[in-house]
């Protein structure tokens, strides 16, 4: 499938800011996850973190498993529910891809949406790596 210059598909105009957002955002802001052990402690801050990281992995592959075309609210919904938890300890390029999938599900391809979820296990895998050793 080809393209003139002057137009753009929805990749474009949603994926590719969400890749920018990639690029741009660190995977992890440690502050975040300071401010929460301030607020609830190391050890309650490393049980909820662990709740995170299985709920994101399993929302992750949820998401791989769901039509785009006959389940588009609860896409959007569970998008909005990663990236307030991503943003709660400070995975900032999981929440920004999380959010552009909350925003744009109704508009998407299924191209598009694999491709945003690539996107979004990246960030997930990258957001891992950067964790302190337990």
């Amino acid at each position: 499938m080809t393209r003139d210059q002057g137009s753009k598909t929805m990749f474009d105009v949603t994926v590719a800011p969400a890749q920018k957002a990639l690029d741009s955002e660190p995977p992890r802001e440690p502050r975040a996850y300071e401010a929460l052990v301030r607020e609830i402690g190391e050890d309650g801050a490393r049980e909820v973190r662990e709740v995170f990281w299985s709920e994101t992995c399993a929302r992750l592959q949820l998401f791989r498993t769901l039509s785009l075309a006959q389940h588009q609210a609860r896409i959007a919904r569970e998008a909005h529910s990663l990236k307030s938890a991503a943003g709660t300890f400070g995975y900032v390029r999981l929440a920004a891809l999380a959010l552009a999938l909350e925003k744009t599900a109704e508009r998407l391809s299924d191209v598009e949406f694999r491709d945003l979820l690539d996107l979004m296990d990246a960030a997930y895998a990258a957001a891992r790596a950067q964790e302190p050793p337990r």
